[in-house]
């Protein structure tokens, strides 16, 4: 086990999971709402409890597939959607994985990373989409910690970093944050160049 599989091990066991708000974020569920082609190949990276992977999978996307360094939240997901194929939750750490898909889900799995890796992620979106495919979700729109998750930013920095590789579509204050984040996040759509 690794430095960053304890680490957030810890925060599950805990229950220090301040980011979980228990369901589907209105902003993501909207945009899932106008997806027609249930035979998407969608990526939940750092999905923890992935009310997200539940959502599409109980509307009818199957091809649905959640990556985390931690068991306990894709044990968690099992557990509350037993018909979720088991094969498509996957232990492991995001920088290794090796597939394509055709839309990739962001859910404060960005926030969570150093900032250092932040370059490394563009990269690896880049290199996990299918030509044509997405990234969309939400950012934090606001600093944060410097020392620990969650790290914030800002839509300067966010452009700059992805748009050596992206067709920034989309990426504007989000109408329809949760409370508690309202006014603070992004909601972006990022099309692979």
């Amino acid at each position: 086990m690794n430095f960053y599989e304890t680490f957030w091990n810890h925060k599950y066991l805990s229950g220090e999971t301040g980011w979980d708000i228990g369901y589907v974020s209105t902003p993501i569920k909207e945009y899932i709402n106008q997806l027609s082609d249930k035979n998407l190949k969608i990526l939940i990276p750092g999905g923890g409890n992935s009310y997200e992977a539940e959502y599409l999978f109980k509307k009818g996307f199957k091809n649905v597939f959640v990556v985390d360094i931690s068991s306990i939240p894709l044990m968690n997901l099992a557990k509350r959607v037993p018909s979720f194929p088991k094969e498509n939750l996957l232990h492991a750490d995001f920088f290794e994985l090796e597939d394509s898909f055709d839309l990739i889900l962001e859910q404060t799995f960005f926030c969570a990373l150093a900032p250092s890796l932040r370059e490394a992620y563009a990269n690896k979106m880049h290199q996990l989409l299918k030509p044509e495919g997405r990234l969309v979700g939400l950012l934090f729109n606001i600093p944060l910690n410097d020392d620990k998750p969650p790290f914030g930013g800002n839509k300067v920095e966010y452009k700059k970093l992805f748009s050596k590789k992206f067709k920034i579509e989309k990426m504007e204050i989000a109408y329809n944050s949760v409370a508690p984040r309202a006014g603070n996040e992004l909601f972006f759509r990022l099309k692979r160049r």
